[in-house]
């Protein structure tokens, strides 16, 4: 890897840093611990990757009594944000491990293992999304648009466990795993589509097999029910992780 790919990588994971502490991009400051963030994320790949969990033009809220960068859970309807859990020094240091990583393939293992960036929204306006889900979408656009494919080109792809693509693989379980690529290896896929919409649905539906025993087991006949009508690509990633903790599946 090129020196100026893994510095794009690098910037990638850390463009949203702002949304952490609850700043607007425009307010942003430019480094945190000493490193750049907040960077402008090349070939549209941060603006297809939220047109994958949130609608086009103007926000509104969405949730009249959460004004918060921390997540709701779809699970319970709470915020993410437990005082107890996410200790103020806690997320500093949770936060300051991911960002100040400067090796790419190290950073992409972190985001996926992270339990703190699970904490926060991708918007306030939209609390159910999920940035940390959010942020490895763009990564896993940017790369495959950085290999000079399309967006219609690409699929959602089932990986078994343990199975992770450096900054292609967008969830990673202890039953399957998930990536955005332009080839599926012969492992059960879907086509994301001609455009970015929130058609997490849709590609979920359309898999060529699935990983959840919906038939047989009745927690992934919830999950898998649950999924099909969940659109947001973030807060369907973000839902996979929750359900596996909160039924410890």
């Amino acid at each position: 890897m090129t020196a100026s790919r893994e510095r794009m990588l690098i910037d990638c994971y850390r463009h949203d840093a702002h949304k952490m502490n609850g700043q607007p991009h425009k307010a942003a400051t430019e480094t945190f611990a000493g490193v750049p963030v907040n960077q402008t994320v090349p070939h549209g790949a941060d603006g297809d990757a939220s047109a994958l969990s949130r609608p086009d033009g103007k926000p509104s809220q969405t949730v009249e009594t959460h004004e918060t960068p921390y997540r709701l859970s779809l699970i319970e309807g709470k915020s993410r944000y437990d005082p107890d859990t996410f200790t103020r020094r806690g997320v500093e240091n949770g936060i300051r491990n991911l960002l100040t990583e400067d090796d790419p393939v190290a950073m992409h293992r972190e985001w996926l293992e992270s339990d703190v960036v699970s904490a926060f929204n991708e918007s306030v306006y939209y609390p159910y999304t999920s940035l940390k889900y959010h942020t490895l979408l763009v990564v896993a656009l940017l790369d495959n648009y950085r290999d000079g494919h399309e967006f219609a080109d690409l699929l959602l792809v089932v990986d078994r466990a343990g199975e992770t693509v450096p900054h292609r693989t967008v969830y990673a379980g202890e039953n399957f795993a998930l990536r955005i690529d332009e080839s599926a290896d012969g492992q059960p896929s879907s086509h994301l589509g001609s455009r970015p919409w929130r058609s997490w649905a849709s590609a979920w539906n359309r898999l060529t097999a699935h990983p959840l025993d919906a038939v047989h087991d009745k927690y992934d006949m919830v999950l898998d029910a649950n999924l099909r009508r969940i659109g947001a690509w973030s807060t369907a990633l973000q839902y996979i992780e929750d359900f596996r903790e909160a039924f410890d599946r």
